[in-house]
């Protein structure tokens, strides 16, 4: 058992991870808080490098198992350390875990004929990306891309955002349209449907049964012109009240909701 009750260069490694991107995807780790993520990260098989404990009490069940069980180094912190490595003010969390990026890899997002995915193109918030893939998981998606100058999949508030679902979904980052089209010419008949207030057919009316990868536009600016291009098709949400759209978390949950309806109809007619 390691202790660290002072702060050395390992905690200040740790503690980088809460802002650092740059550090993160040198270290290949990022931290995941809470005991949803956590449990998650550990059930859906995720490399756990580090497990980071209170030093000063008693472990609960939920902690005693995973320190018990889980292959991974632990470390004893002192809960004032602890604290600050938990990223938000609700006192000292019994863990925090150290958790290893998988590779940003399409192959990680299986396409086949019932396909479901999302892209996520340039997100400015973190928090975005977080609920996005928590509506994707939600709604039975098969995977998240987040392309272009983004941010990151890994930040702390992505991964408390989607509360525990990052580790659920596969979500991969990709450099823009460019890599996502090669990704898709293995799986011909996949069509590409773009969020859009001005788009030609209102959700409710189009076919989102077939294979289909939604593409959600950056929160400010909406769709890049190479993504628009890249659609095969851009639909709107038909809204009766003063707003003339929803932001981008909330316009990939409705429409993630109505072909996750579209798709429950289908089956039960079939």
């Amino acid at each position: 058992m390691q202790r660290v009750t002072v702060r050395n260069a390992r905690f200040q490694r740790w503690q980088a991870h809460l802002t650092n991107r740059n550090k993160r995807q040198r270290a290949g780790e990022f931290l995941v808080q809470g005991v949803r993520p956590i449990t998650q990260a550990v059930e859906h098989g995720w490399t756990v490098r580090t497990l980071l404990y209170d030093e000063s009490r008693a472990p609960t069940r939920w902690a005693a198992g995973l320190l018990r069980d889980v292959r991974a180094e632990k470390v004893a912190m002192a809960p004032e350390l602890l604290a600050e490595l938990g990223g938000k003010d609700e006192g000292v969390p019994e863990i925090v875990a150290v958790a290893e990026m998988p590779p940003d890899d399409l192959a990680r997002i299986p396409v086949g004929p019932g396909f479901l995915g999302v892209v996520f193109d340039r997100p400015t918030s973190p928090g975005n990306i977080g609920t996005i893939v928590r509506s994707a998981d939600a709604f039975g998606a098969h995977g998240l891309v987040v392309t272009g100058h983004a941010a990151d999949v890994y930040d702390p508030k992505a991964v408390r955002a989607s509360t525990g679902s990052l580790f659920a979904l596969p979500v991969v980052r990709a450099p823009g349209h460019r890599e996502v089209t090669d990704w898709l010419s293995a799986s011909p008949g996949v069509t590409v449907v773009g969020t859009d207030e001005n788009g030609s057919a209102d959700v409710d009316a189009f076919d989102l049964t077939g294979p289909v990868l939604l593409a959600v536009g950056n929160e400010t600016t909406g769709l890049s012109a190479a993504w628009r291009e890249r659609c095969d098709a851009l639909v709107r949400i038909p809204m009766s009240g003063s707003a003339s759209s929803l932001n981008a978390a909330g316009a990939a949950g409705v429409v993630l909701y109505e072909a996750a309806r579209q798709r429950r109809a289908a089956a039960k007619g079939a």
